[in-house]
């Protein structure tokens, strides 16, 4: 069972319903017994990161998270999820983050042939940061250069670039995602950029099932 944590933010059931579309087994909750006995582990959300960072605290939540990246439990975070992740964002000055990797996240620049948000599709070039097959678990039988779907304001910038498997380009030069042990987190959404999305989650779910 893939236990999807509830913290009241966007996009949940969207990520519940892609994995049911996988024949996966996942429940939405955000009772720590539950999410610390699940087989693996999703943080999604669409929001802002001061407000997730308070309900996190307020139900407990992020102690919870982090003993699940402690038992190695396989965690994703997506969207505003691997955000969080990191240590801080300049969306919320003074708001420290979950700091279970090392970076922060800061503004997209406006500027000329691109609109913040960044709401659209992107394609993805792989870094070559695994060891196993030169790029991450994730990305395991797709193609050179994917589309997928991003929507944000806001993006990483990881401290140490080895963690970083995939990015992007947006007027800037963008951590698309990354993977460390059994943490992995995109910025874009896999449940909504249709059949890589879900070769993408079907990567996860074979990472948390042994699989892969």
């Amino acid at each position: 069972m893939i236990a999807i944590i509830d913290y009241d933010a966007g996009n949940i059931k969207s990520v519940e319903k892609a994995l049911l579309h996988l024949g996966q087994e996942a429940v939405i909750t955000r009772d720590a017994e539950r999410i610390l006995n699940a087989d693996g582990v999703i943080l999604p959300g669409v929001g802002a990161f001061g407000d997730a960072m308070e309900k996190l605290h307020a139900f407990g939540l992020a102690k919870v998270i982090r003993e699940c990246v402690d038992k190695e439990t396989p965690f994703l975070g997506i969207c505003l999820g691997l955000q969080l992740l990191f240590d801080s964002s300049e969306e919320s000055p003074g708001v420290e983050g979950l700091h279970i990797l090392e970076g922060r996240i800061v503004r997209i620049p406006s500027g000329p042939g691109w609109k913040v948000p960044h709401i659209g599709w992107n394609d993805l070039t792989f870094t070559g940061n695994s060891r196993e097959t030169g790029r991450g678990r994730l990305f395991w039988g797709l193609g050179e250069n994917p589309y997928v779907y991003f929507v944000h304001s806001y993006y990483l910038q990881a401290a140490d670039e080895a963690i970083v498997t995939a990015v992007t380009e947006y007027g800037v030069r963008i951590h698309a995602s990354v993977e460390k042990g059994n943490v992995f987190a995109c910025q874009f959404h896999p449940e909504k950029s249709s059949d890589t999305g879900m070769k993408i989650l079907q990567n996860f779910v074979d990472f948390v099932t042994g699989k892969s």
